[in-house]
């Protein structure tokens, strides 16, 4: 539900000005904690906020501006990566990467599983598909010819 604003309170775009500015993948988890470490062991990412205090039970981990949202339900709600409902649909969510060279490296010697390791892992992207500790698959990569 939306709350009246003043006209002071809204910014103002200038014709022509994006609005959009980022998106982030929100991942059910079966365990919250151990999910956290793997997204900061393995990938290098930060703790960014976790909550409520009283019964923690979401997160939010960073790198680079790039963020993704963690969360654990009920054990009855298991994680559901997008290759589990169809094989053919392997990436849960992809990060447009300006040097996934520097990166694999990086990811390779933090002991990250792969999916694919650096290729073309589709026409025209060149980059690497990584799974985390919930089996979401997460594709780094840039465009490139050849």
């Amino acid at each position: 539900m939306s709350t009246p604003q003043t006209e002071s309170q809204h910014a103002r775009l200038e014709p022509g000005q994006k609005n959009l500015v980022s998106i982030t993948p929100f991942f059910i988890v079966a365990d919250l904690q151990a999910s956290i470490s793997h997204y900061i062991q393995r990938f290098g990412f930060q703790l960014e906020f976790q909550g409520p205090s009283d019964d923690v039970y979401y997160a939010q981990v960073k790198r680079d501006g790039v963020a993704v949202m963690l969360k654990t339900i009920l054990p009855e709600v298991p994680p559901c990566p997008n290759h589990m409902r169809h094989a053919w649909a392997r990436w849960d969510a992809y990060v447009y990467t300006l040097d996934p060279d520097t990166l694999f490296d990086e990811l390779k010697r933090r002991g990250a599983t792969f999916v694919k390791e650096l290729s073309f892992i589709d026409d025209g992207l060149w980059g690497f598909e990584v799974t985390d500790a919930d089996g979401y698959v997460l594709a780094f990569f840039r465009v490139r010819k050849e």
